[in-house]
């Protein structure tokens, strides 16, 4: 039997278990599990905390989508609209479920939320040096555009091993 999977808007009440789910993929010990692990290029177990995600879900325009299989939180990526495009950010799935396809469902469920106000692109930015997940994003549609940002340092959040600057990536929709 197929697991079914349900991609919802993030509520207040889902905040700490999104937290921990992030920082699983991203940071630490648990995200060496999965291929999405920052940990090899930043120091630290946090990327995020609940007081950062009840900020951006204050925030106007945005949107923060979740994906669980009706008990358990899977994934989830972050939405923001800025004019005629939307940032997307924060995609994560839990390091025990990639390969499943979550992931493309959230890029998927997020080209409909973008259509859906009014968008004609995404854009995200992405560190350089995570060749292997940008190669999976231009997969997916998306292409470097040549711009380049830098690497907030905010310590809180883990401290970067090695300097670090973010390519941006875009996808007309």
């Amino acid at each position: 039997m197929e697991t079914v999977l349900k991609i919802t808007p993030l509520k207040y009440d889902g905040v700490d278990e999104l937290v921990g789910l992030v920082n699983s993929a991203y940071r630490g010990e648990d995200s060496k599990k999965g291929w999405t692990t920052e940990a090899d290029l930043i120091e630290g177990s946090l990327r995020i905390d609940a007081d950062s995600v009840k900020e951006l879900m204050k925030k106007e325009g945005t949107t923060i989508l979740t994906c669980s299989d009706g008990i358990t939180l899977l994934g989830c990526v972050n939405l923001q609209q800025e004019g005629d495009g939307i940032y997307l950010g924060m995609l994560s799935v839990s390091p025990n479920a990639q390969g499943l396809g979550i992931g493309k469902k959230l890029l998927e469920a997020s080209e409909l939320h973008a259509k859906a106000v009014g968008c004609n692109f995404i854009f995200m930015t992405v560190i350089d040096v995570r060749h292997e997940l940008i190669a999976w994003y231009e997969r997916h549609g998306y292409a470097r555009t040549g711009e380049k940002k830098p690497f907030p340092v905010d310590e809180t959040f883990g401290k970067p091993r090695q300097p670090l600057v973010f390519d941006v990536l875009k996808k007309i929709i």
